[in-house]
């Protein structure tokens, strides 16, 4: 059996936390592990590293190596998405890979599932993706179902029909309901959440394609990886419930009754966090007054709620959100209204291939940075038409090209760009390197560089 975890997803609606080129399955919702890094040790015990495979866009990539290195599952497979798709095409992407790259035989099971889930107790979880597998062998698309545990008008619905042995035949899938259908739902006891994991062999997925979804069965049967890859951006969008699960008369369901949070909203991970006796989450620098049902995080200042009543509020360098309980699922229409701001893409704290930088203060004509430069790593080749640089060493022991002189730097010492020269900034050293980046321009915006030689192969 082969696992593929779908890693792409932009999602915003954990902003400010999440943004566009940092979202969600890479955060920490708790301390140590990120939410992928948690979905990959969950199926640790059933697949291994050379096993797995990750699909993730262009984006993310580095942010993907950098978390499976972290939990030593660097051997696993990486795939990128030339384009976010949704879930139908991106599966087709996955097993074509697997069919060309992990030798995936015609009735061997791929188990499929989202990056930013949470499932506990992990040990029933392996036990259920088992039943699953025993099922796709037999030529079903199979599901898992989650038990619901409230009306939830935030998720599909699976209705379960004839009983079988550890699951049921699928009777059909429901669209997010209305509260009063959600109740209704849950009181006939036969309804569950969709999960959108989903498990199947070669041949089943390739009839269902067949069947019910032309456009990727046909560029599948006709493509090698390198030319699906090529006609990837012309698919139309869609999911794999839309494609195939919904119209399919072929599906099983295994019920999961364990545990279970998309972490797809904050009242989702409000509900997630062990609170108080006033039902309270604090986190960071926080102060709470005579507050009931609340949330207060707090990521850089001192964040204080006096008297509140089902609010959350979230704080980061550059953004406050404060939302009332159940409504967060309007901070789409926040997303909506910002773009184009910068605040969308990112937080002042940008991931990087080769480390980090923050932006510290910035005005009319100057912007001021921490970079972080972790071992053995190294910018681009680069040169800015706008602005002149200056960088200072903080710590650790830079290796700086400016033009045609290459130079080494420590601490307290410092070196000056000046705009249109080229320049690249290494840290050939075993410690991390951070220093105090001035930029100084008519224009400090980060799309004004020029690249001339990269090692991660960065376009943009």
């Amino acid at each position: 059996m082969k696992l593929v975890i779908l890693a792409g997803g932009c999602g915003s609606r954990l902003f400010p936390l999440s943004r566009a080129r940092y979202p969600k399955q890479f955060l920490k919702i708790e301390e140590g592990k990120s939410l992928l890094q948690r979905s990959i040790e969950r199926f640790s015990s059933r697949f291994s590293p050379k096993d797995t495979l990750l699909v993730t866009g262009e984006a993310y990539i580095h942010l993907v190596k950098e978390q499976i290195n972290q939990i030593g599952y660097g051997d696993a497979h990486v795939l990128i998405e030339p384009i976010g798709k949704n879930t139908a095409p991106a599966i087709a992407l996955a097993l074509k890979y697997c069919e060309e790259k992990m030798n995936l035989c015609a009735d061997e099971v791929l188990f499929v599932a989202p990056a930013d889930h949470i499932i506990e107790p992990e040990e029933r979880f392996i036990e259920k993706v088992a039943h699953c597998e025993s099922f796709a062998k037999g030529g079903s698309l199979v599901i898992l179902g989650i038990t619901p545990t409230k009306p939830e008008t935030g998720y599909g619905y699976i209705k379960g029909g004839e009983t079988i042995e550890n699951g049921f035949v699928v009777d059909a899938f429901v669209e997010k309901p209305q509260l009063d259908l959600a109740k209704k739902f849950v009181a006939h006891g036969n309804y569950f959440w969709n999960s959108g994991m989903y498990a199947f062999t070669r041949d089943t997925i390739l009839e269902e394609f067949k069947a019910h979804h032309s456009e990727v069965y046909h560029a599948l049967i006709r493509s090698s990886l390198k030319e699906f890859l090529d006609k990837f951006s012309a698919l139309t969008p869609i999911s794999i419930d839309h494609a195939i699960a919904e119209k399919s008369k072929n599906v099983k369901m295994v019920p999961l009754d364990i545990y279970w949070n998309d972490i797809g909203s904050w009242d989702s991970v409000f509900e997630y966090y062990k609170r108080d006796s006033l039902k309270n989450f604090t986190k960071g620098d926080t102060i709470d007054i005579e507050c009931e049902n609340s949330m207060l995080l707090s990521n850089s200042r001192m964040v204080v709620g006096i008297g509140l009543l089902d609010t959350y509020i979230i704080e980061t360098e550059d953004v406050v959100l404060a939302v009332k309980k159940g409504e967060t699922q309007k901070i789409k229409q926040v997303i909506e209204g910002l773009k184009g701001r910068e605040e969308v893409q990112f937080s002042k704290r940008v991931i990087k291939p080769w480390g980090a930088y923050t932006v510290l203060s910035e005005g009319e004509g100057y912007k001021v940075k921490k970079i972080e430069v972790n071992p053995g790593q190294r910018l681009s080749l680069q040169a800015h038409q706008h602005r002149n640089e200056h960088w200072v060493v903080v710590r650790g022991i830079a290796t700086v090209v400016i033009g045609e002189e290459e130079s080494t730097v420590g601490v307290n010492q410092g070196v000056y760009i000046p705009k249109n020269v080229k320049h690249r900034l290494s840290n050939f050293s075993s410690e991390g390197l951070e220093l105090i980046e001035t930029q100084q321009g008519e224009y400090t915006g980060e799309d004004d560089i020029i690249r001339y030689e990269d090692i991660y192969n960065r376009i943009e």
